[in-house]
């Protein structure tokens, strides 16, 4: 495996890459923050909490904030918690 560790990954941002017309996982995550009541985007922008193994990615969560500050045009909080894949069944128990 070569270049697919790049693209599988990169898909994520640029879903063109594998022939999707959809907008990448930041611009939907920024999507729904915008949504909602402006006095809550803040809060929203500031405790964006990863969870699920594909988050695992290397360099995922530093991208993802990277991404969502470009299109906030302000600094967003990213919170990677270590053990993010199975905090789902953490939470559910």
């Amino acid at each position: 495996m070569g270049r697919e560790l790049f693209d599988c990954p990169e898909a994520l941002f640029q879903p063109y890459l594998v022939g999707r017309e959809d907008i990448g996982v930041h611009e939907l995550l920024f999507r729904g923050i915008m949504n909602v009541d402006v006095d809550s985007r803040r809060d929203l922008l500031d405790n964006v909490v990863l969870s699920g193994g594909t988050t695992l990615l290397p360099g995922f969560p530093e991208r993802l904030q990277k991404e969502l500050s470009s299109l906030a045009s302000a600094p967003v909080r990213v919170i990677a918690p270590r053990e993010r894949d199975v905090s789902v069944w953490n939470g559910g128990s």
